[in-house]
């Protein structure tokens, strides 16, 4: 157990306690209560604790015989948030739902549902994942299911993500590259059509491809993020001494908490944060390969990709190695939704490991059985 269950649990209370730590400085200049945000991102761990806890206490093969209705629910709340009236509008997107004081983003609890979706399809077609109707067509339709919604909100960061771990999964599991990637490609074609057909979106590329001619418009956090980065250098301004958090850095306790980190903690403990994500996939990774079935496997392989590409791409949206998304970074930055689906991730991926190490366990057992009755 200490190789998976513990390192899984250590690393991801010190991305929580950092983002915790980090937000109490990157959110004190975003309200006249400098604490309003820390408070409400604490009542958000304080239920992604438990959500943790039930997920990780709860066989996951529970969610195979759950797989219906929480597709059709997660399915149906995507929809609803184009519906004026039910959805909420911010900044140009329709991402959101109020649910009394708390406002919920369906897109990011998707992402679960998604993955247990996959892991089932890919568990019961393993032996036919090479024919075109089961390892590139049905699993298609079952991404559009999920990705069209989220496009349409028009939310392209969640689904590029969510495209591209389905694609990944899809390799694992053995489909055949040609036609994945010929219906990939159309996809993505189609994806960029609907960019080059955005304003809003093409501004944020050309941004990317030319920072400095676009630095007081689009540009205008990529140039502050690099600034932060900058001023860090190897050790940091100090903790709470960030400049760029004064109205500079838009988003900063969100989408652009991680530039806060660079500036105020240095470069040592950028890399720190980076390290702990490569442990967390790596230590998915090993689960995934000690899973006691397929669906498990999947399941923890999709896990470990969804946090860590997410995580890659926050980290290249900051430095200017990719286009302006909204992807929060996983357990750090503020959002109710976003630390709550983590953490059902993060509980699944642990049952997933305790039920290995439980497997693992028994296997000995009948092992030492059998060698005492030969013996005797």
């Amino acid at each position: 157990m200490h190789r998976t269950v513990t390192p899984l649990i250590t690393v991801v209370l010190l991305l929580v306690a950092l983002g915790m730590l980090v937000l109490m400085s990157a959110s004190s200049e975003r309200s006249v209560d400098a604490s309003y945000f820390v408070q409400r991102q604490l009542i958000w761990l304080v239920l992604s604790i438990f959500a943790a806890i039930i997920t990780a206490r709860l066989d996951y093969r529970f969610y195979e015989k759950a797989l219906l209705p929480m597709a059709l629910a997660s399915i149906t709340l995507l929809i609803l948030v184009r519906i004026p009236g039910i959805g909420k509008m911010v900044n140009g997107s329709w991402r959101w739902l109020q649910v009394g004081p708390m406002t919920i983003q369906p897109s990011e609890f998707a992402k679960p549902v998604f993955l247990i979706v996959m892991a089932w399809w890919l568990s019961r077609s393993l032996r036919r994942i090479d024919e075109f109707r089961y390892g590139v067509a049905i699993p298609f339709v079952l991404l559009a299911c999920f990705a069209v919604p989220i496009l349409v909100e028009p939310d392209y960061g969640t689904t590029l993500l969510i495209s591209a771990v389905g694609i990944c999964l899809l390799l694992i599991a053995g489909a055949s590259i040609v036609p994945l990637s010929a219906v990939a490609g159309a996809g993505l074609l189609g994806v960029a059509g609907l960019i080059f057909q955005n304003p809003e979106r093409m501004g944020r590329i050309m941004a990317f491809l030319d920072p400095q001619m676009h630095e007081q418009g689009k540009a205008w956090q990529l140039a502050n993020s690099l600034r932060a980065f900058a001023s860090g250098e190897i050790f940091g301004v100090g903790f709470g001494n960030s400049f760029q958090k004064y109205h500079y850095l838009p988003e900063a306790h969100t989408d652009f908490i991680f530039p806060i980190i660079g500036e105020e903690l240095g470069l040592i403990a950028s890399l720190l944060v980076v390290s702990l994500y490569v442990i967390l996939f790596l230590v998915g990774m090993r689960v995934a390969r000690q899973a006691q079935d397929h669906f498990g496997r999947f399941l923890a392989h999709g896990i470990a990709l969804m946090i860590a590409l997410q995580a890659l791409i926050n980290f290249a949206v900051v430095t200017g190695s990719a286009p302006t998304k909204g992807l929060a970074l996983p357990f750090i930055s503020y959002g109710g939704s976003s630390i709550m689906a983590s953490s059902i991730m993060f509980g699944i991926l642990l049952n997933i490991a305790i039920d290995a190490e439980r497997g693992r366990r028994n296997s000995r057992r009948r092992l030492f059985k059998d060698r005492s009755r030969k013996a005797s």
